[in-house]
């Protein structure tokens, strides 16, 4: 009996552990890029700047990628922030939640939250795609909630830290 496997873009392996559907990807210009995982193991997908962008100083843009997506029944695509250009340049992503519907251009939003402009090369990893599998229940209106041991306490309620 043989296990299947999963061939990351740097040659590392891992089992999978079910197949699942494929994510379906539509190049829309020649210099969009398909997403990539940079290990066998990684959550998540990168995307790819198609052009060059600067993101202003205290500011936000958009970036292109020049694809289009579909993602498999069940899921949507989270658009998370890569940990490197958090850490180095002070970049975060924001507004990333892909529809299994959508079929337009998946562009990702940057926040550059440092005093100087953030250049992106066209072909720079710009965020990362996180498929997670949803669940919608049906939304339905009660007079009461059952009580929990937390109560209403939030915004710091369960700790100090």
């Amino acid at each position: 009996m043989s296990t299947a496997v999963a061939t990351a873009e740097n040659g590392t392996a891992a089992p999978l552990l079910e197949q699942a559907p494929p994510l379906l990807i539509k190049k829309l210009s020649e210099t969009a890029k398909l997403p990539t995982r940079g290990s066998a193991f990684a959550a998540g997908y990168d995307l790819y700047a198609s052009k060059a962008t600067t993101i202003p100083a205290r500011g936000k843009a958009l970036v292109d990628t020049d694809i289009a997506i579909a993602v498999p029944a069940g899921t949507y695509g989270r658009i998370a922030p890569r940990s490197g250009l958090a850490s180095k340049h002070f970049i975060d992503t924001g507004a990333g939640v892909i529809d299994a519907d959508y079929r337009g251009q998946v562009k990702v939003l940057l926040f550059n939250h440092a005093d100087t402009d953030f250049a992106v090369v066209e072909g720079d990893r710009v965020a990362q795609l996180v498929i997670e599998r949803i669940y919608t229940p049906e939304v339905v209106e009660v007079a009461e909630l059952e009580e929990s041991i937390r109560g209403a306490g939030g915004f710091g309620s369960t700790g100090k830290n």
